[in-house]
């Protein structure tokens, strides 16, 4: 009996039909973020436990709840949750810090969490991230929440809301948690567990806990934005002058804290409200002390991540446009053995200049053959049989309006075809302009 496997849980298949819309996505993004300047960088899939330990951070849900970690030879590895910490650690590594300032990548990666799968919130989902290193001003947090929102826009998304917020830097944090202390302490044996464990180490985690009565008891905590000091309160009021400057429309929400701790200054969520619960589509903010955490010089630091399942979802709710996939352009049908070498041959010519050709490796009769070339969408198709290499010509047939065009098979066939494929793309043109 033959063993029966299925892909885990929170995880998905990405087939033929559906590829399409992700390639979209991944195009846009990667046009949009290198029109503003950022270039790719690739990272390992898994990183030392202690990088997310530090950067994360311990009280965190990630960290407590979600990581998938291994111990291999006394050493401990982690899939990683999410791509900044690692991205941040390559930067360091590899010496772009050393350069020119400011340092602007992005990335496309999928990343790994334990949690309980749901529409948009998978085991292993995909992420589109940024990360600008350099800039302590307010003028960079603008410039990419501004690149966010071009994405967002070049994408199609509407009712899309940005929320932003501050938390502060370690300086104003310190009273702040004080007063959050002293709130949930009131309230202390209705927390659960975690947060229980939280209100001591990091008060601001309970903020971010997803058990509803966590939640509640959360809604009348006091805010950050009244605790800040001088600088971070300039920094955020120069970030709002920026977002107005730019016609970039925010709304002020004191309770976004984000679920990591290498946070600070600002934090800001792209939200939707098309796809339930788990509505944002692209979280980001500042993070101005990760780099010293990890081992290099102070270095000023910020950037977002978008989910990629999420921003698909959306679109497909909200109609949106995708990018559609490439179609066969020419289908030859061999009937022979002679007939087959020749496609063989016609095929490896077509495609060297960049068309897509698909022959028979079935075995299949003509009317199959043609039904197949059908179900590909090829817009053209030949038979070549005895009769066409004898003559040394062959009929091409539109298949979207039976036209046919006969040409031969020599050394000029490619341009031939091309001449006759350009033909049919105005022909297709025009008929859709109904002259």
């Amino acid at each position: 009996m033959a063993l029966s496997f299925q892909r885990p849980n929170g995880t998905e298949d990405i087939t033929p039909q559906n590829v399409y819309k992700w390639h979209t996505v991944e195009k846009l993004a990667r046009d949009t973020a290198e029109s503003f300047g950022f270039s790719e960088i690739r990272i390992p899939t898994f990183e030392n436990t202690n990088l997310f330990l530090r950067s994360v951070g311990e009280t965190t849900d990630v960290v407590q709840k979600e990581m998938y970690s291994v111990t291999a030879k006394e050493s401990t590895f982690t899939l990683r949750p999410e791509g900044t910490a690692g991205t941040m650690r390559a930067m360091l590594q590899n010496g772009l810090l050393n350069e020119a300032m400011p340092q602007k990548v992005f990335y496309i990666l999928s990343c790994f969490r334990h949690e309980r799968p749901q529409a948009g919130r998978l085991r292993e989902f995909h992420q589109f991230g940024v990360e600008m290193a350099g800039s302590k001003s307010a003028a960079a947090d603008a410039e990419v929440i501004s690149l966010a929102k071009t994405l967002i826009d070049r994408i199609g998304l509407k009712n899309i809301k940005l929320y932003i917020n501050s938390i502060g830097c370690p300086q104003c944090r310190k009273k702040y948690h004080e007063a959050l202390r002293t709130y949930f302490e009131t309230r202390k044996d209705e927390l659960c567990d975690t947060c229980l464990s939280r209100l001591e180490k990091n008060p601001m985690r309970i903020l971010d806990c997803k058990s509803p009565v966590c939640s509640e008891i959360a809604k009348d905590a006091p805010v950050i934005l009244d605790y800040l000091c001088d600088e971070c309160s300039s920094h955020f009021e120069q970030l709002k002058s920026y977002l107005n400057a730019m016609n970039i429309e925010f709304t002020v929400n004191p309770k976004i804290v984000r679920g990591l701790d290498y946070y600070t200054k600002t934090v800001f969520e792209f939200v939707t409200t098309d796809i339930g619960a788990q509505g944002t589509v692209c979280g980001g903010g500042r993070y101005d002390g990760l780099i010293q955490e990890l081992g290099g010089a102070a270095t000023p630091s910020l950037g977002f991540a978008m989910g990629i399942e999420r921003l698909i979802i959306t679109m497909e709710k909200q109609g949106c446009d995708f990018i559609q996939p490439s179609s066969c352009d020419l289908y030859i049908a061999p009937m022979g053995e002679n007939a087959l070498l020749k496609a063989m041959t016609i095929a490896d010519e077509l495609r060297k200049e960049g068309f897509r050709v698909e022959y028979d490796v079935m075995g299949r009769g003509l009317k199959a053959q043609m039904k197949y070339a059908d179900k590909l969408g090829s817009a053209f198709s030949m038979v070549l049989g005895d009769n066409e290499l004898e003559n040394g010509s062959v009929k091409i047939k539109n298949m979207k309006t039976g036209e046919q065009n006969e040409i031969a098979l020599d050394n000029k066939f490619a341009d031939r075809f091309s001449d006759i494929s350009v033909a049919g793309m105005f022909s297709d043109t025009l008929g859709n302009m109904n002259i």
